[in-house]
Formats: structure tokens, sequence, C-alpha cells
């Protein structure tokens, strides 16, 4: 358990330098190493609150957070995220589903290293309206709640190629979403849960939880004041990466 906590505390630092409370690499931890995949949601998306609490607090007081600008995405990605919550998922199901996640999430940190300068030579996407980004809102957060994941992965490129703000406005932006829509997919997991027997069943992992606050808060000042983000996004993304094809190699052994 200390060998999780420590792998923990990593993914918590590295994520929250970039803004994200890394939900997704939790659940693939946890799943390489034999968790009952019905908590696992439950665990990630615990740690991903304590996480991006401190990210979205951080980034608030360096003003690189406006939460009016993200209305129109929470207005349906917050009950999305609880009813994804309620959605039960087969285990290879929800193994090949987050190696694919996983996978994603790991390019986009690389290709995002180079995404400025490609942004410059192509024309930018037109402003979306309040419809589109509520509608990719619902997406985001349906997904988030199934899984056990933030959403924020998946709505950070978008808000690149949108030119919706700088890098850190982004990153603060992504972490007060996965915050939100965190909250509202624990709330659904909770609810399709024996409480009694999740409490039992969840009292082993305590250990993640210091590692991730300490992890998060370490991650969130840095990728707040001091560290260039693009220093974090390539190594994270190559580990990322290889996560997520030992996933996809346990998914085909199902």
């Amino acid at each position: 358990m200390l060998g999780l906590g420590a792998s923990f505390f990593l993914t918590a630092l590295l994520y929250a330098c970039v803004g994200f409370g890394g939900g997704s690499t939790y659940n693939a931890l946890l799943v390489l190493g034999g968790t009952d995949y019905r908590i696992i949601p439950t665990l990630s998306l615990i740690c991903n609150i304590i996480v991006v609490s401190g990210g979205a607090w951080h980034f608030y007081r360096a003003k690189y957070l406006n939460i009016k600008l993200l209305v129109p995405w929470l207005v349906t990605s917050i009950p999305a995220s609880f009813i994804g919550g309620l959605i039960p998922m087969p285990e290879r199901i929800f193994t090949g589903l987050l190696g694919i996640i996983l996978f994603l999430a790991g390019l986009y940190l690389i290709v995002s290293v180079f995404l400025k300068r490609f942004r410059q030579q192509i024309r930018s996407f037109k402003p979306y309206s309040f419809f589109n980004a509520a509608s990719l809102g619902g997406i985001l957060g349906l997904l988030a709640g199934i899984t056990g994941i933030g959403g924020g992965i998946f709505l950070a490129p978008i808000l690149h190629f949108s030119r919706w703000g700088s890098e850190k406005q982004i990153a603060g932006g992504c972490a007060f979403f996965i915050l939100v829509n965190s909250v509202a997919g624990l709330i659904g997991q909770f609810l399709k849960l024996d409480v009694q027997e999740i409490r039992l069943v969840l009292l082993p992992y305590w250990i993640l939880l210091p590692a991730v606050l300490v992890g998060g808060q370490i991650g969130s000042w840095l990728g707040s004041t001091k560290i260039h983000p693009n220093i974090i996004r390539v190594g994270t993304g190559v580990l990322i990466l290889y996560v997520a094809f030992r996933l996809m190699r346990k998914f085909m052994q199902y």
C-alpha cells in the first residue's frame, strides 16, 4: 500500500501542475493493483476532489480562474456527472474504456506542448455558442461520472483550440470543472453502492488521501506560480501512455 501511496503522490503532483486531478491515472493504478473495480471510481473521485480543490484555489488566487466563463459547460455537465455515477459498468468495459481514455490523455499532454505553435498556423475555431458548450459539457460530464474522472482532460483540448484563454487560465478552468463534476459523480457512485460495505472496503486505502493532498498542493503551487507546464506535460504524457498500454493488454486478456 505504501508503493501505491507513493504512486498516487507523484500522480497528484504532476497532474496538479497542469490543472488536472489525475482521476484517469488513479483508476489505472487501482485496476493494475487488483482493487475491486466497483469502488475504483469512488476512490478516484475522492482523490480528484482533494487534488483539484487545492488547484482551483491556487489558480483563483493567482487570478487565472473565471468561473463565469465556465457556466455554459457546467449547467449540463454537473447533472450528467451525477447520472453517470449511477450507471453500473462491467469490469471489462470499464478497463477497456479507461485504457482508451488514458491513451488519449497521454497523447494530448504530449501534443499540447506543440499546440501553441500549431494554433498560430491555423485559423482558430469560431467562438462557441452557449448551446454548443452546454451540449459538449453534458457529454463530458456523463463520461466523467461513469468512469470516475473529472472530464478536464477532454475539456482542455476544446478550450485550447477555441482560444478560450491562456494556458494557466485553461488549467484553472479545468481544475474547477473537474472539482464540481467529481463531486456530482461521487454522489452518484455512492447512491448505487452499499454505504456500510463500501466504508469497510475503502478503509484500507486511507493512505492514498494524505498522499494526494500533499502531492496536489505542491503541484498546484508549482503550476500556478513557478514551473512551466511544458516541463511536466511530456514526462507525464509518456508515463500515461505506458499505463494505457498496460491496461489495454489487461483488457485483451479478459
